[in-house]
């Protein structure tokens, strides 16, 4: 089997499920980029927030329908891919060993991050699904170490995926989503600068840079208020191992400001 790439998805609000939008379609095109059907697949999800590090060893997840105010068609979506308690074992060692002192949690559903995405990608449903959770009180650094941690799955024919936002400022989005305020061509400014950013220095393995991303970046206030979203991308970077190489797979942006940008790690 195939290694696989990592992957960064910026996930959109549920309603990406719905609306043909170009991260939409990048997303139900995104199995056309991957060198072979994944074995399973491992996601980190922004939506997953735990002190530290945990992993999901439910064999049967259910849904989370964590979001309001959408088409009501959105709460009554279902995604039956499989855990994979196996999977989710090897994975609670591989951090172990990493020494990053995971936990477990046998039950837990899929939240918007994971299951949106997935059911584009992969509307089958047939590949197994093991869900790893993020740390919001935990910095770059420390997000990276946890792809590292599993970079040796890859070769494994399992697909590491972070799901998160390469930005995220909901305080400006919401308001013009509703028609309730004009975009503000300044922060779409703000906003091309701080995705040029990332894609240089992800294009240029500049590693030192974007771990440092709150302090050398320019405009992380205005891109990300709080970080969350932004953590799933330092997990499929260090995914990737020494030497990563990045591909912007997908770059659109919505409402103007928005930014939707995907990234693969090989």
């Amino acid at each position: 089997m195939a290694t696989m790439p990592s992957l960064f998805i910026s996930h959109g609000g549920p309603n990406i499920v719905i609306d043909d939008t170009p991260a939409h379609r990048y997303l139900k095109n995104l199995s056309a980029l991957l060198p072979d059907r994944p074995k399973a697949i491992v996601v980190v999800s922004a939506h997953f927030e735990t002190d530290g590090v945990a992993v999901v060893t439910d064999p049967a997840p259910g849904m989370i329908y964590d979001f309001g105010g959408f088409a009501p068609e959105l709460y009554k979506m279902v995604y039956p891919a499989k855990g994979d308690p196996g999977l989710a074992e090897e994975v609670v060692a591989l951090l172990d060993a990493a020494g990053m002192a995971p936990g477990r949690i046998t039950k837990r559903g899929y939240d918007h991050g994971t299951w949106t995405a997935l059911m584009l990608a992969f509307p089958e449903a047939d590949i197994p699904v093991v869900q790893v959770s993020i740390d919001p009180a935990r910095d770059a650094a420390w997000h990276y170490r946890l792809g590292r941690a599993l970079s040796g799955l890859r070769a494994k024919g399992v697909l590491l995926v972070g799901s998160g936002h390469i930005t995220h400022n909901l305080r400006a989005f919401f308001p013009v989503f509703r028609g309730m305020a004009p975009a503000d061509p300044d922060l779409a400014r703000k906003v091309d600068a701080f995705t040029g950013w990332f894609a240089e220095k992800l294009a240029a393995d500049d590693r030192a840079a974007l771990l440092d991303w709150t302090r050398q970046a320019p405009f992380p206030l205005e891109n990300h208020p709080t970080d969350e979203h932004l953590m799933p991308i330092f997990f499929a970077y260090g995914a990737a191992g020494e030497g990563a190489k990045a591909e912007r797979a997908h770059a659109s942006k919505e409402l103007g400001f928005f930014a939707f940008d995907s990234y693969l790690f090989h």
